[in-house]
């Protein structure tokens, strides 16, 4: 299991096993998320927009620019 000294001023070094497993290069942020049971978990903060692609299905029918503002008129702003 990688491990990391913390220093007097709260700093550490991510292992390299770690930053090599989070795709980190030097600039990058990275998130500290707390679950209930305590543990903290280190999450890569910056996403390259390549790793986007294909995230999203695409619609079930191509429709027009026209065709999209028409449902948002129809809508009328209702949440």
């Amino acid at each position: 299991m990688p491990t990391s000294t913390v220093t007097s001023k709260g700093q550490t070094t991510i292992p390299k096993e770690i930053r090599e497993h989070l795709h980190l290069k030097p600039g990058d942020r990275v998130e500290f998320v707390m679950d209930e049971d305590g543990r903290v978990m280190v999450l890569a903060a910056t996403v390259d927009v390549a790793e986007l692609a294909g995230m999203l299905k695409p619609p079930a029918k191509p429709v027009t620019l026209e065709e999209m503002a028409q449902a948002v008129r129809k809508r009328g702003g209702r949440r």
